[in-house]
């Protein structure tokens, strides 16, 4: 069968591929800047097809967050899947998430341009669902992890889990200011090696 051209794609795989577009260019570009016009360049198409899918630009932002979300969790899900200890699996969490940022540097930059916009959009809520539902995952394992002792009993599970996002942010973010996103892979286990060493239980 003759590989489809992009202007024969079936719709959701047209949606799928925009959405991936959009990601592709928020790795060297700042999402707030990206235009429909530059999006539809990439793509080889007209805009008037673009919004055939998207009727606009925040209906597209909220696609590409809840693209994310579904592949994050998804990731990180089953990276802890089987793991019976839980700060193994909260480890490969952490790795797994890294790993997905190294694979698609546009993401965290249109995260960080969500939760930083001022007023309240689709794709805003939906970055924020996506960080609830993630600290849901960590807080059970922490929780997990005290009432088998792996985890100090005195840790916060809210603060702990505040700490496993912020630190993996902390990551990206000093990555991209450094220009080197591939260092997260080099960086990311003696990170999380203190993160573990402060919670641990003494006992």
């Amino acid at each position: 069968m003759a590989q489809l051209s992009r202007k024969n794609l079936p719709a959701d795989v047209r949606r799928a591929v925009t959405i991936e577009a959009v990601i592709a260019l928020a790795a060297t570009q700042n999402p707030s800047e990206i235009t429909t016009a530059a999006i539809a360049e990439h793509m080889h198409l007209t805009q008037g097809a673009l919004f055939r899918h998207f009727p606009t630009k925040d209906a597209l932002w909220q696609s590409v967050m809840a693209w994310v979300a579904e592949r994050l969790l998804a990731r990180v899900d089953r990276a802890a899947q089987g793991i019976e200890s839980p700060m193994a699996a909260l480890r490969a969490m952490f790795m797994s998430h890294i790993d997905f940022v190294v694979e698609h540097p546009g993401v965290p930059r249109m995260l960080f341009g969500e939760l930083q916009r001022a007023e309240s959009t689709p794709a805003k809520l939906m970055a924020h669902t996506l960080i609830q539902s993630y600290s849901e995952r960590l807080r059970a394992l922490i929780v997990r992890g005290k009432l088998v002792g792996e985890i100090a009993s005195e840790v916060n599970e809210q603060a702990a889990a505040v700490l496993f996002i912020g630190t993996i942010q902390g990551l990206v973010m000093q990555s991209m200011l450094s220009g080197g996103i591939g260092r997260l892979r080099a960086d990311a286990p003696d990170v999380f090696a203190l993160y573990e060493r402060g919670m641990r239980s003494l006992s």
